[in-house]
C-alpha cells in the first residue's frame, strides 16, 4: 500500500488512503504525500458499527475515479458502500482455517460480485477468484522494497547472535502468528537440536504467540532465539548459512524475495505462491511437515557443493523478480483502463 501510495502520488495522482488510525501511525501514508482518512473496520460482523462505516466510507469515496481495496473486509466493505467508482480488490491471504472461513468466504462474494477486477498475490489465489465468479481476475505484482546490508562484517553479526565458531545460523523472518507455522519450526528444530553443533534459530518479528512460543522454548531447551522486530533483516540474511520458512500460507512473501537477493539457500514449506518465487531455486516441503522441515535444512547443511548451488540459484531467481515500481505501474495501466470504460458507459 505504501509503495503504491507513493509510486502514484510521484506521478501526480491524487491519493487518498483509507483505513485504521493505526495504519497511519505505523506507515505514515502522509509521508509519501497522500491524504490519509482514518476507518475502523471490525474484524466481524457488528451491525451498528458497520453502519457507520459504510456511510463514512461512501462519503470518503464521493468523487473518486478508481476504489483500490485490500482484503476480503475491505472490499466487501467497498462494495457494501455504494460507491460508483470501478473498484479493485486485491486478496492478499487465503480463507483462514476454522470458523472464520465461512465468514471470508461470504464477504470474498459480496466483493467478487461488485469488482471490476480482482488481484490475487498469488495463483492460488487468482484461481480462487476466478472460479468465485470474479469478472476479471489477474495476478498482483507485490516487489520487495531494496534492502541491502549494512556492510557489517557477517561474522560480526553471527558473534553478536552468540553463534559459536563451526556453528551453522539458521534464519527465520515472521511474523509470531499462526499463519506463519512457527509451532512446526519449533519442531524441526528440535530435530537440530540433537545435531552436533546444533544450528542457532533465530527469528526476527513479533506477534501474538510470542509468549507460548517462549514457554515452549525454554520448556524443551530448543536452540531458537526469538530475536522481536529487526530493522537488520538485510544483514541477519547476509549471515545465514539458511533462511528457513515453515508458513502455513502465503502469498508473495516479501522476506523470500530479500534471502533470494542475498544469495542465501532457502528451504520453505511449498505455501501459496512460494513456488511462484522460487522456481528450482529452493527446496520445498510440504506444508505442516516437521519432519521434511527438518530433513531439508540437513540436507543443504552437510553437502557444502549443494548449498553453493542453492547460493547461485537464490541470485539467479533474484534476477528475475519483479523490479521495485512494477506495481505501481501494473495498477495504473488497470485503473487508467477501467476509467476510460466508466467513461465510455
Amino acid at each position: 500500500m505504501r509503495s503504491l501510495s507513493r509510486g502514484l502520488v510521484a506521478q501526480g495522482h491524487r491519493v487518498a488512503v483509507v483505513g485504521p488510525e493505526a495504519t497511519e501511525q505505523r506507515f505514515d501514508f502522509t509521508g509519501t504525500g497522500a491524504r490519509f482518512a482514518p476507518l475502523e473496520v471490525a474484524d466481524r460482523p457488528r451491525p451498528f458499527r458497520d453502519l457507520a462505516a459504510l456511510l463514512r466510507l461512501n462519503a470518503l469515496l464521493a468523487g473518486a475515479d478508481v476504489v483500490h481495496a485490500h482484503g476480503a473486509r475491505a472490499g466487501a466493505l467497498v462494495a457494501l458502500s455504494g460507491a460508483a467508482a470501478p473498484l479493485v480488490v486485491t486478496m492478499h491471504n487465503a480463507p483462514p482455517a476454522g470458523g472464520g472461513a465461512w465468514l471470508f468466504g461470504f464477504l470474498e462474494q459480496i466483493l467478487v460480485c461488485r469488482a471490476d477486477l480482482v488481484l490475487g498475490v498469488s495463483s492460488d489465489l487468482v484461481e480462487r477468484a476466478r472460479t468465485r465468479g470474479a469478472r476479471r481476475v489477474a495476478r498482483a505484482l507485490v516487489p520487495a522494497p531494496p534492502a541491502a546490508p549494512s556492510g557489517r562484517d557477517p561474522e560480526q553479526i553471527r558473534a553478536e547472535l552468540g553463534v559459536e565458531p563451526g556453528q551453522p545460523l539458521l534464519v527465520t523472518v515472521a511474523r509470531l502468528a499462526e499463519q506463519k507455522g512457527l509451532p512446526v519450526l519449533l519442531d524441526a528444530a528440535r530435530a537440530w537440536a540433537r545435531r552436533t553443533p546444533s544450528p542457532l534459530v533465530v527469528v526476527a518479528g513479533e506477534g501474538p504467540l510470542r509468549e507460548s512460543l517462549t514457554a515452549r522454548i525454554t520448556a524443551e531447551n530448543l536452540p531458537v532465539r526469538l530475536l522481536g522486530n529487526r530493522d537488520d533483516v538485510a544483514d541477519l540474511l547476509a549471515a545465514a548459512d539458511v533462511f528457513v520458512l515453515s508458513s502455513m500460507w502465503e502469498g508473495q512473501p516479501l522476506v523470500v524475495q530479500e534471502a533470494l537477493r542475498a544469495g542465501v539457500p532457502v528451504v520453505a514449506t511449498d505455501a501459496g505462491g512460494v513456488a511462484d518465487l522460487v522456481g528450482d531455486a529452493a527446496v520445498l516441503v510440504p506444508v505442516g511437515d516437521a519432519d521434511a522441515l527438518a530433513d531439508g535444512v540437513v540436507q543443504v547443511l552437510d553437502d557444502e557443493a549443494r548449498a553453493a548451488r542453492m547460493r547461485l540459484r537464490s541470485r539467479a531467481a533474484a534476477a528475475v523478480l519483479p523490479p521495485p515500481g512494477s506495481d505501481c505501474a501494473q495498477v495504473i495501466s488497470y485503473y487508467a483502463e477501467l476509467v476510460d470504460r466508466a467513461r465510455t458507459r
